[in-house]
């Protein structure tokens, strides 16, 4: 059977949480993310056209919370100066200095949500970065 060649309707990306109040307000009123789907145990906030965070409460989800991390949510924004700036005034969680990465063309910064999850703010440095 040949696979479906219909467009994808959106991208969820699924993180897992000991505490799913503590994530919503993080990603709600630090990041400024909009709840797009409720589905009660999972919360599902709008990134940007089709990119979407699923937070999930680990005790009813398809996986479960675990400490370490191997995983990164990246965000491009059009002023990673002004998200910095933004981010120290908040103090957020292992706050990274602004970093240039001329391999790849972007200008950024990381820091941990509540539970760990490493979050990227980058703008490109160069077109078609």
């Amino acid at each position: 059977m040949p696979r479906p060649e219909t467009a994808n309707k959106l991208a969820i990306t699924f993180f897992y949480y000991r505490d799913l109040p503590a994530a919503m307000r993080f990603y709600e009123n630090v990041l400024g993310l909009s709840l797009a789907i409720d589905q009660g145990w999972c919360k599902i906030y709008r990134i940007a056209e089709g990119a979407h965070v699923g937070l999930v409460d680990e005790t009813k989800g398809m996986n479960k919370w675990l400490p370490e991390k191997c995983v990164q949510l990246c965000i491009r924004v059009p002023d990673v100066d002004a998200w910095y700036a933004y981010a120290q005034e908040e103090s957020l969680d292992n706050l990274s200095e602004l970093f240039v990465n001329d391999d790849i063309g972007i200008r950024a910064f990381v820091f941990n949500d509540p539970e760990g999850y490493q979050i990227e703010i980058q703008s490109a440095t160069r077109p078609g970065a």
